[in-house]
């Protein structure tokens, strides 16, 4: 019985957590954005503290600092940044006609020399319709992420809740740490203990790791991009960089984004083109073979599959929101799994009765 009313709980708690989520979700944003930014900056803050700073005084500091750099981001690079989506929207029909002609005249001659020229003709009118039916897609949604009242609304409180929020959780974070531990059932107090330790490793070991990934991806790619001289390389290389935490979808998208727009501006000439998608090539080697694993590294267990079905799954459910728990939800899961697994290994369940 005393099992069965813990499972009951739990699933219960669990079953509340999800609730409120879902129903909460469009104002979760500057609440989850500043526990994030509190969480990653409560090492900092413990640092400071360590060499004689009081918490508080600790707090202000790093904040501080933060909204200056934060500041002259959104003085120098966000304008920049802006005015590139913008004209980035508008020129994408253009460049997607001219697209559509260049991929036309270099395959005209492939298609027609192994394929009837009727049916040639056929397959060139649906990639080009799909071509421009995808274009037209990304175009309305990227202007309504731009236009939409929601989204003014979520950058408003970004801008103004979630500093407030970082602020008193990272004042209180030892003590609110010290109060959910005190909560704990004394019986399981040691392996729950254990169990959260592990999850902060993993969790702190795969953003910052991954943040900082992506951070320097963005810078690579923008500042290559930016040397051949593309259009949008600044936008194209940052947005490629941030969105790199979805595994392989960053270097895919950039890469598709990149290679129309250098052949559209480059054609017929081919070396910049060469060069554009080199820069990808070289970026993805690198990416996976010397920081992926000295930034990242493998003993978080977060197999790329599973980050993935957790990104989808909690982006359909939550939405942005939901990107910014799936990586902590997933990681914490693949604890309990192991911690189970390792159970069920050790048990009677596993081994089976000896023989009599």
């Amino acid at each position: 019985m005393s099992i069965k009313r813990h499972f009951i709980f739990w699933c219960s708690t669990l079953i509340v957590m999800i609730v409120g989520l879902y129903v909460f979700r469009s104002i979760l944003l500057p609440f989850v954005a500043g526990m994030a930014l509190a969480y990653m900056l409560d090492p900092v803050a413990d640092r400071l503290q360590s060499i004689g700073c009081s918490r508080l005084w600790s707090t202000i500091i790093i904040l501080l600092l933060f909204v200056i750099v934060f500041l002259m981001s959104l003085m120098i690079i966000i304008p920049i940044l802006g005015s590139q989506l913008l004209s980035f929207i508008e020129s994408l029909p253009g460049y997607v006609k001219s697209l559509q002609q260049v991929l036309t005249k270099t395959s005209e001659s492939g298609l027609d020399l192994f394929l009837d020229k009727s049916i040639a003709e056929k397959i060139r009118a649906s990639f080009g319709s799909i071509v421009d039916e995808g274009a037209q897609w990304l175009a309305k949604l990227l202007g309504s992420v731009l236009s939409g009242g929601e989204a003014i609304l979520n950058i408003l409180s970004l801008l103004v809740i979630t500093p407030v929020v970082a602020f008193y959780l990272l004042w209180d974070w030892d003590q609110m740490v010290d109060k959910i531990d005190s909560w704990l059932p004394r019986q399981h107090q040691k392996l729950i203990r254990t169990l959260a330790k592990e999850m902060d490793a993993v969790v702190a070991d795969f953003v910052r790791g991954q943040m900082t990934l992506g951070l320097v991806m963005g810078i690579f790619y923008a500042a290559c991009l930016m040397i051949v001289g593309l259009k949008f390389g600044l936008l194209i290389g940052l947005g490629a960089g941030f969105i790199s935490f979805i595994p392989y979808v960053g270097a895919i998208l950039g890469f598709v984004v990149a290679g129309g727009v250098a052949l559209v501006q480059f054609w017929p000439d081919p070396t910049p083109i060469l060069i554009t998608v080199a820069i990808f090539v070289v970026g993805q080697f690198l990416e996976g073979n010397v920081l992926q694993p000295y930034l990242v590294g493998d003993k978080i267990g977060l197999h790329p599959v599973w980050l993935m079905f957790a990104l989808l799954a909690f982006g359909t459910l939550f939405g942005f929101v939901g990107l910014l728990i799936a990586v902590p939800t997933a990681a914490a899961i693949g604890v309990l799994v192991r911690y189970g697994l390792s159970r069920y290994l050790d048990s009677p369940m596993y081994h089976g009765k000896p023989a009599e």
